[in-house]
């Protein structure tokens, strides 16, 4: 007699009483026949037969698929490692520091994939082959923002492209959350250094406000081929 539920592996706890009702029901079963039960936990249907010829009950039940292949625990290789473009990325361009991870943590913590770099080139190569969700940018990098390089090329985008990047601008004379600031330097958010220990919940806050106010004309915009 079964012992445990096929699909979801937890133990039968028939009663004496019980168990002898159903190999009385077993017993007379007319040949081919079989006996329908339903497990106690999951509701799944389990099907016996009569003993078999070793005197032990058979289930006719679809056996369950097997257990996950766990070799990539050892090895560290993982097949879906191929889907992680569907992660949103972010790149922080800054120079290294404690400002740098700090940004690269909270960034994390609110779902990024990050990539950190610290030279204007590298990220203006990176953002020719990968697209992000989100770019960080430390407004003193380059000295004032009116001669800087990586600014002016953001702000130089074609709008197919930029008005898909939430783009951050990070600096010790800035504002954490003045609208009017960032729009004055074509941003999305402004933050102080002073601030950046707060900055998963400055995202918190702020990233679902620019969705809700501008996911609508996107999806217009997707809607007529407009990307």
């Amino acid at each position: 007699m079964l012992t445990h539920c096929p699909r979801c592996l937890q133990p039968f706890q028939f009663s004496k009483e019980q168990v002898v009702k159903i190999e009385q029901a077993l017993s007379r079963l007319e040949i081919g026949k079989k006996l329908a039960l339903k497990c106690p936990r999951c509701r799944n249907g389990i099907t016996l037969e009569p003993p078999n010829p070793s005197g032990e009950h058979q289930s006719s039940m679809v056996q369950p698929p097997p257990p996950p292949d766990l070799d990539w625990l050892q090895s560290g290789l993982y097949k879906g490692e191929e889907k992680v473009e569907d992660v949103p990325m972010a790149l922080v361009l800054d120079t290294p520091g404690e400002h740098r991870q700090r940004i690269g943590e909270s960034l994390e913590a609110v779902g990024y994939q990050v990539v950190l770099v610290d030279t204007v080139a590298v990220a203006m190569e990176r953002m020719r082959f990968v697209h992000f969700s989100s770019i960080v940018f430390r407004a003193d990098m380059e000295g004032d923002l009116s001669g800087s390089t990586f600014h002016a090329h953001m702000r130089n985008l074609p709008m197919d492209r930029r008005r898909y990047i939430f783009y951050i601008l990070v600096g010790d004379r800035l504002r954490t959350l003045y609208d009017l600031e960032a729009l004055a330097h074509s941003a999305n958010l402004t933050v102080s250094t002073g601030d950046l220990r707060y900055l998963d919940i400055v995202l918190r806050k702020a990233i679902p406000m620019y969705e809700e106010l501008f996911g609508p004309f996107l999806e217009e915009l997707g809607a007529y081929g407009k990307r």
